[in-house]
């Protein structure tokens, strides 16, 4: 018993009736004994299958990675760095002259010499290093160097100039009546000496001064320059530029005053700004205003006037300004310490140089030309081609570099636009021979847009230069993307976010194109961008058609080129898919997956088709082999378009294409179904039927059927045959080729285990534990497999519904593969028959004096040890059957001691009962065995009531057999009719197949039914009992009918010892007789409430040659008859509802107390046997 504690719950077992397989087999005259039929020799040479089932792997594999649609991060698969992209010395800038190359030299050499201002934190303040960096930079010679910097210090020094950018001011002193000012600035340069030096001629005058300075004499107006009167406000907004030439750099100083501006007023104009005045502090300034404006009227002399308020004042040193310039907030000073100022002002100063006496500005070239050429010259410098990551630069450039740049930008006063302008020209250009990392390339476009709004401030000629550039780029990268799977491969995460950068790059760049006026760069970009993915697909294509398969070669040497052509595609549609469409979607909005799978899709389908109708008139099985591995593949394809949302795959040039291929396919077919066979007989030969390893309990070649079987599932899967009906012959014929293969396997092992000879005295054997389970893992598999083989239908069926002929066919192998099961499981039972029999004949045998447990004790331990045996050997499903086919046998081993042992003492049969529960507690063990249902249904029935029955008394055995009657009868059918019509015979209306009625309803009107009517009268003390009318009998004459009869009587006859029966007339040639006839029965109602009475109704067959005919018979149970169970309440007893009984025949369960009967020797057992004996020689003539 503890061995079943292991055991899992049992799995329950559906027995399918429809012809089987193996029942087809026998009835063909060849088959019956045959052996199994060799598989015929196919497209792949005889032997044992490996290599044919090694190609079809190869097959599979490739399918793994084209289930669903691909995800990035399986694609991306390397971070190497990405490969090398084209470059070309001559796409850099125009290669200088040497004069030019002298001439840029001297003018880098300028710049240094001549610096001004303050350097910053991160810039080269040595001269040294700077003019050495230089040297390096020119690869000039020490004395070279030596004599250019001597030349460039006898040139004249350059001419400064202080560009100052008035911005903004912020929380400045009220001055008004109003709360506000009305602030303005006057700006100038003051030399050391403290007096003003006249602006060059750009000086603007807005007005005069009205106030003149204490610090010295009067300033002239031409020596200030004036911003406009901000009105009313305390944060004003100006954003005006002025230019001061600057005569000493180290000594001059900037000065800045700002002023509110106040116009004479009257008293009178002054109180009408009465409602202007806000606050206290505003009403006191109100008042001081009239004052002031009284004087003006009234005492003020002539020369006092009204001068403006000072609000605040700035001194910044010109040789403080930084060389790079600077935008910063300066905070306001008192002009001394009685004057009372608040605020701040913005200031944009920069350092530039107006005049300069290098070559190339006597030349006449622009400051950002020379630019242009030095940072060239820079680049190529810094970026050496000896760096390990060259590909990878940023453009970081050392100290000197940038601040030598810095130096010259400045002072050729070149704006921040100018100067990302330059950087991105040169940098581009500088790309396409040498190439940088795109995302600096970015990083220049980003800092051009952001101050693109000084666009039209370009000059023309930097205007050109930069839409050269831009089309230039625009053509490098469009190179580039032609070549797409060439430098940026899907497999390489560096290289695709060296795409990104690009396909960014050249976005950004189309945000400039509407601003050029004097020329554009491009028109469509994306335009030209889609135009060379097409091209560059085409060119990929044609490369790879080319090398794999050359049109040159013949049809079938072409073919195996053109499946690993297709394959590449597919490759190539996934990496499109899942790298590069987000990229050119997100970035330019083109959709790069459609446009190259249309591409690539229909130049394979015309390749395809082309090379189909060349091979066609040429079928050879190793042209249908490679045909089939093509189809294959482009199924994918179109499938693969088809698992993408909102995409129909009845648009592609592959659609309609399998119609071709359907021959190779049918031959393919043929030659898998003999290597499947040629497989299962190889594995079969060198099966030792030993369990594989712990873990498994099947043998190798149910491991090797189960792959194949599951190889061929994948295989149907991947072919998904679009036509129905084609699909719907392929997979008929495969899973009948299939389930052949099945039963080919089954009958090889039945060979086999039979061939291996059987170890002496062994009840349990290893090799059929072994076969069993082989069975069953290869039942799972085929049955998995045939699912699998579901094909779309013509007409759609329910969802989940296998196709009728697959369901069949499923079916038919089921039930042929369970009786292959039951057979071995019965031959592994076998063995253990006779001894079974020999402990439960110990049982029988037992003396009284042995204790129950004792007696069964041997049987409970011989179950004990090979039950645990087999739960080693078998799997569970295995067991469970193993369990059911040992109970049978030992509850048939009881009966058939129980009927070899007549009249024995009760406590014979008490023995057998506490065995018969001791070995349910042992195979139900505790719920982890066989379900009690199970265990307690078939022949434990029989056998619990023949134990039963063993132990009652001979009357208590009739009334058992009458229970037993009554059991059968189905619940009584009340019938409503109005009273005093007659009954017509009720003929059952004819039911469609799909309402057909369940096996019991068709047996209980087999026989037919008849309706009584039965009550008590306590009164009388009788029992009335009313025959109304039959139907549906069954005919038991020659001429199709019966003449019935109704044998009405009660029982038990203990019960009723003095009431005889009684019958009705017999009714000529009917099967629906009407009777309406009334019997009296005088018995007290007593007896008819005691267990078992009842009314037997026996219908005959009325024969006068011979004896009558049993038709069937019905048993109505006495206790709930009316006026027995319950007093008759008033109304006529003949208005009771009749009561319908279908007839039926005695059951097992009916004839087994009838056989407790026959074995006991009493006078009353011997009599109620022989009177029933009787009936049962009339139902022998049933026929």
């Amino acid at each position: 018993m503890t061995t079943l504690l292991e055991i899992k719950s049992s799995v329950l077992r559906q027995v399918q009736a429809c012809p089987t397989f193996r029942r087809r087999a026998e009835g063909e005259p060849a088959a019956t004994n045959a052996d199994p039929p060799e598989p015929a020799a196919g497209a792949w040479k005889p032997g044992d299958g490996v290599e044919f089932f090694a190609h079809m792997r190869l097959i599979l594999k490739k399918g793994e990675g084209r289930q669903g649609l691909p995800c990035p991060e399986v694609l991306l698969r390397s971070g190497s760095p990405a490969p090398a992209e084209p470059v070309d010395p001559s796409r850099g800038l125009r290669a200088l002259t040497q004069e030019e190359v002298e001439m840029l030299y001297e003018e880098a050499l300028y710049t240094v010499l001549y610096r001004a201002g303050t350097m910053g934190p991160d810039q080269v303040d040595d001269q040294e290093t700077l003019l050495g960096y230089l040297q390096q930079v020119f690869g000039t010679s020490p004395e070279e160097h030596t004599e250019a910097i001597e030349r460039v210090k006898k040139a004249k020094a350059p001419t400064y100039a202080l560009k100052v950018s008035v911005m903004r001011a912020k929380n400045l002193l009220a001055k008004d009546p109003n709360g506000f000012s009305d602030p303005y600035c006057m700006l100038g340069i003051l030399p050391a000496s403290g007096a003003p030096r006249e602006p060059g001629p750009r000086t603007e005058q807005r007005f005069s001064f009205r106030k003149g300075s204490k610090r010295g004499g009067p300033l002239p107006a031409k020596c200030i320059q004036v911003t406009e009167v901000k009105s009313s406000t305390l944060n004003p907004v100006w954003k005006e530029n002025f230019v001061f030439e600057i005569e000493d750099v180290s000594t001059d100083q900037l000065h800045l005053d700002i002023w509110d501006h106040d116009d004479d007023v009257s008293l009178v104009e002054a109180c009408r700004k009465l409602n202007e005045v806000i606050g206290l502090k505003g009403m006191s300034r109100y008042f001081k205003q009239i004052v002031k404006s009284a004087r003006a009227n009234g005492t003020a002399g002539p020369t006092e006037d009204h001068t403006d308020d000072f609000l605040g004042c700035l001194n910044i040193p010109v040789r403080e300004v930084p060389v790079a310039g600077e935008d910063r907030w300066f905070k306001l000073e008192p002009r001394s310490s009685a004057s009372r100022v608040q605020g701040d002002c913005q200031l944009v100063l920069k350092l530039i140089t107006t005049q300069r006496d290098t070559g190339m500005s006597q030349r006449g070239r622009a400051g950002f030309l020379s630019y242009m050429l030095l940072l060239s010259r820079l680049l190529q410098f810094e970026h050496r081609s000896e760096e390990p990551k060259a590909s990878c630069w940023r453009g970081e450039l050392s100290g000197p570099a940038a601040t030598i740049l810095c130096l010259h930008g400045a002072q050729n006063n070149l704006s921040a636009l100018q100067l990302a302008v330059l950087h991105w020209q040169v940098s581009s250009r500088h790309h396409q021979t040498r190439t940088l990392d795109y995302g600096y390339l970015l990083g220049l476009l980003e800092d051009m847009q952001a101050h693109w709004e000084e666009a039209s401030s370009l000059p023309q000629g930097q205007e050109e230069s930069l839409a050269d550039s831009f089309n230039a780029f625009s053509e490098f990268g469009l190179r580039l993307l032609r070549q797409l799977r060439d430098f940026f491969p899907a497999t390489n995460s560096t290289a695709v976010y060296r795409l990104e950068l690009l396909l960014k790059c050249l976005s950004k760049m189309q945000i400039f194109q509407p601003s050029f006026e004097v020329c554009s760069f491009r028109t469509e970009l994306n335009a030209d961008i889609s135009a060379a993915l097409k091209r560059g697909n085409r060119e990929w294509y044609d490369r790879l058609l080319n090398t794999k398969s050359p049109r040159e070669q013949s049809g079938p040497q072409r073919l195996a080129g053109l499946v690993e052509l297709a394959d590449a595609v597919y490759e190539d549609l996934q990496s499109c898919y899942g790298i590069y469409a987000s990229l050119f979607h997100s970035i330019t909005d083109i959709d790069f997956f459609t446009l190259t799978f249309r591409q690539l899709e229909r130049l394979v389908a015309e390749e395809a088709w082309v090379l189909t109708e060349e091979l066609s008139p040429k079928m050879t099985l190793e042209v249908a082999s490679g045909l089939f591995e093509l189809y294959v593949t482009l199924a994918d394809i179109q499938r693969f378009w088809s698992s993408i949302p909102g995409r129909d795959s009845r648009s592609l040039a592959l659609a309609g294409i399998h119609g071709p291929f359907l021959p190779a396919v049918k031959l393919w077919l043929q030659v898998l179904r003999d290597q499947v066979r040629w497989r299962l007989q190889g594995a079969v030969d060198v099966d030792t039927l030993e369990p594989m390893d712990a873990s498994s309990k099947h043998s190798s070649s149910a491991a090797t059927a189960s792959l194949c079987f599951s190889h061929i599932q994948e295989l149907w899967a991947r072919l998904a045959w679009p036509d129905p009906a084609q699909a719907e012959a392929l997979g008929t014929q495969l899973s009948q080729d299939l389930c052949a293969a099945t039963l080919f396997y089954t009958e090889l092992l039945r060979k086999k285990v039979d061939a291996q000879p059987g170890a002496a005295g062994e009840a349990v054997s290893e090799p059929l534990c072994v076969v069993l389970n082989n069975v069953e893992l290869l039942r799972k598999a085929a049955g998995q497999t045939l699912r699998g083989l579901a094909w779309p239908e013509v007409t759609s069926g329910p969802e989940g519904v296998l196709p009728r002929p697959l369901l069949g066919c499923a079916q038919a192998l089921d039930e042929d593969l369970q009786q292959e099961v039951h057979t071995v499981t019965a031959h592994l039972t076998s063995k253990m028959v006779a001894d079974i029999r020999k402990y439960v004949q110990h049982i029988s045998l037992s003396p009284d004096s042995i204790q129950n447990d004792e007696a069964v004790a041997p049987l409970m331990k011989y179950l004990d040890e090979k039950l645990a045996l087999l739960n080693t050997s078998l799997v569970k499903e295995n067991l469970s059957r193993v369990l059911e086919a040992l109970w049978e046998l030992l509850l048939q081993a009881i009966l058939r001691a129980l009927g070899a042992n007549l009249d024995v003492s009760a406590d014979f049969y008490g023995r057998f009962h506490f065995t018969l529960e001791a070995l349910v507690s042992f195979f139900h063990a505790e719920g982890q065995g066989l379900p009690l249902e199970s265990l307690k249904d078939g022949s434990y029935k029989r056998l619990e009531e023949e134990l039963r029955l063993h132990q009652c008394s001979t009357r208590e055995c009739i009334e058992q057999y009458y229970l037993d009657k009554l059991k059968q009868v189905a619940r009584p059918r009340v019938r409503t009719r109005n009273v005093g019509t007659r009954p017509r015979p009720q003929t059952p209306a004819p039911r469609s197949l799909a309402q057909a009625l369940p096996q019991r309803s068709l047996e209980q009107k087999r026989f037919g039914r008849l309706s009584v009517r039965c009550h008590y009268e306590a009164a009388e003390q009788r029992l009335v009992v009313e025959v109304l009318h039959a139907a549906d009998l069954p005919p038991l004459d020659a001429n199709g009918l019966s003449d019935p009869f109704v044998i009405v009587e009660l029982g038990p006859p203990h019960l009723f010892p003095l009431v005889r029966s009684q019958r009705t007339q017999v009714k000529n040639r009917t099967l629906h007789p009407v009777y309406d006839e009334l019997f009296y029965f005088s018995v007290p109602a007593e007896a008819c409430r005691r267990r078992g009475a009842c009314v037997l109704f026996t219908v005959m067959d009325h024969d006068w040659l011979s004896t009558n005919d049993f038709a069937g018979e019905a048993a109505l149970g006495l206790g709930g008859v009316g006026g027995i169970a319950r007093p008759q309440v008033g109304g006529s007893a003949r208005a009771r509802q009749p009561v319908t009984l279908h007839l039926r025949r005695p059951r097992a369960q009916v004839k087994s107390a009838l056989r407790m009967l026959e074995g006991r020797t009493n006078k009353e057992a011997q009599e109620f046997v022989k009177r029933l004996k009787e009936l049962e020689k009339c139902m022998e003539a049933d026929p």
